[in-house]
């Protein structure tokens, strides 16, 4: 690992840890108390540095296999779904508990892609997990297997961990599994595979040296995991693959050490973000500020508060993309909506104090956020 890219963990300041089933369930014989303990203690060693972690973790199909005495994976999703939703309650209670040991407070977060897909049901999944990070819980995230079958056919989980370092912006994704690392051939079939300290995510190359899947208890492989690095870097955020039974891997990560591969992101997270929402062509509305607002967003780059607003246009959905106008009707800015046109219009020069008598609920105290907001002039 290079000088440069030993910075890229150190500095992480929000990071998301992703753990494979082979590893939660010792390859599949129920769960393993004391590896999931040790990975805890590794959170709660991450958290009195000052970082924030969000666990994200398979293993709830492979211990309701154990629970049900079903020795091989079945084939049909309904016994899928059933293992799922009868292993998910071992599966919390273990973090629950071994988190607690260590003086964390914990969560259990259900995901699928869908909720990942609407924007509204997106934005409420990233405020809530940004609210427990803020009050210091940890966010142990799994795909809600019991109600879609989607990941269950297709992935580990690790994309489920690219998705959720997009969705809270999180600065490094550490995928745990039980391999050393990425090859550039299989080394269990290759004696002559070379490891790949560090690469780039979004290499082609990569993708070839990945193969395909992996144990018989998840369906990913390292092919998925280079595919999350890839997808984890349109958020800016740089990716680890390491071995999970490494001792204190996530505090040596931490500290800048070199462990398994690291995928760097090649833009930077906010840089990403911001060109995100600045290169986007489909707005669906603006609003119109009055001269102390646009002095605000110009000079000081607050965050648009609903006072400064003076007029809606358009039809548009909480999370859309939408432009900010002057007096003159000239773009200054872009940045995502935390409320519909609808609401925006009873927003309008009213104090943030009077969302929740307007709108009968707060989403957010500001119509956009400062870190969602990109100047254009």
């Amino acid at each position: 690992m290079t000088p440069a890219s030993g910075k890229v963990l150190r500095a992480a300041r929000r990071i998301v840890v992703k753990v494979g089933s082979s590893l939660v369930t010792n390859d599949g014989r129920g769960l393993d108390e004391a590896a999931i303990g040790e990975w805890c203690r590794q959170l709660a060693w991450l958290a009195r540095d000052g970082r924030e972690v969000i666990m994200v973790s398979s293993g709830a199909i492979a211990e309701g296999m154990k629970r049900l005495g079903w020795a091989t994976r079945p084939h049909e999703i309904n016994e899928l779904q059933a293992a799922a939703a009868v292993g998910q309650m071992g599966l919390a209670h273990m973090y629950e508990t071994k988190l607690r040991e260590h003086g964390l407070g914990s969560a259990q977060v259900l995901l699928t892609h869908a909720d990942l897909a609407d924007r509204e049901r997106y934005l409420n999944a990233r405020s809530t997990l940004l609210t427990l990070l803020r009050l210091k819980v940890v966010p142990v995230i799994n795909e809600n297997d019991t109600v879609v079958n989607d990941e269950i056919k297709f992935g580990d989980n690790d994309t489920l961990g690219a998705l959720v370092a997009n969705l809270v912006e999180a600065d490094a994704l550490v995928i745990l599994t039980d391999q050393k690392g990425l090859y550039s051939a299989d080394p269990r079939k290759d004696p002559a595979a070379a490891f790949i300290a560090e690469g780039r995510a979004g290499d082609p190359a990569l993708e070839s040296m990945a193969g395909g899947a992996g144990s018989t208890l998840g369906r990913g492989g390292m092919i998925t995991k280079v595919l999350a690095a890839k997808r984890a870097a349109g958020s800016g955020a740089s990716t680890v693959i390491a071995w999970g039974r490494e001792r204190d891997a996530l505090p040596r990560l931490a500290q800048g050490e070199a462990i398994g591969t690291l995928l760097v992101a090649p833009t930077q997270k906010h840089q990403a973000r911001k060109r995100w929402i600045a290169d986007h062509l489909l707005m669906r509305g603006a609003v119109t500020v009055d001269d102390g607002a646009a002095s605000k967003l110009r000079e000081d780059g607050k965050s648009l508060l609903p006072i400064g607003m003076v007029a809606v246009e358009g039809d548009f959905s909480r999370g859309d993309v939408i432009a900010v106008r002057d007096a003159a009707g000239v773009e200054i800015a872009r940045g995502l909506a935390n409320y519909a046109s609808a609401e925006a219009r009873l927003l309008c020069r009213k104090s943030s104090t009077e969302i929740e008598r307007l709108l009968g609920y707060v989403a957010e105290p500001e119509m956009i956020h400062r870190t969602n907001l990109v100047l254009t002039r």
